[in-house]
């Protein structure tokens, strides 16, 4: 896959990014009751990530939205721990490396934040996530960390930063 790049996410990619988002969700048959699908701001991610020490990129190719993933901090737990939120793929994006390059421009935006440690959740069916998570650096963990509200995200994810 060439001509594409990582950018961060502006006003104009709203839709787009949403609209990517339930895209995966229905393609995989993800859960859509405790998961990111019925978070309330997925239709206002660049205002949601708007925010101190919040960042959230976009993969663009020929103009379309191809991929996602941000940085916030984590609810509910201490200001040095940061959660990898909704990274999401389209099915031609995949299995090309753009997932390693986004979670090293993600995990270095988080030490830029001075975050300490980056947490994440995911389902158990999503093995090629665990897998890019692990080669990144993240350990499973035996229960959740923080307040996302995904109550049916049950594999939870940890590194040090």
């Amino acid at each position: 896959m060439n001509n594409w790049h990582i950018r961060k996410i502006e006003k104009k990619d709203n839709a787009a990014v949403a609209q990517l988002i339930r895209a995966v969700f229905d393609e995989l048959n993800i859960p859509k009751v405790g998961t990111a699908y019925e978070d309330p701001y997925l239709d206002l991610m660049y205002e949601e990530y708007n925010k101190p020490r919040s960042v959230y990129f976009v993969v663009e190719q020929e103009g379309k939205i191809k991929g996602a993933a941000g940085i916030a901090p984590l609810e509910n737990e201490s200001p040095s721990i940061c959660e990898l939120q909704k990274m999401y793929f389209l099915p031609e994006t995949r299995g090309k490396g753009i997932g390693s390059e986004m979670m090293a421009i993600c995990l270095q935006s988080a030490r830029e934040f001075g975050f300490e440690k980056c947490y994440l959740e995911t389902m158990p069916f999503m093995h090629a996530a665990q897998k890019l998570y692990k080669k990144s650096g993240f350990d499973y963990l035996d229960a959740p960390m923080g307040c996302t509200g995904h109550t049916s995200c049950p594999v939870w994810m940890l590194q040090d930063l």
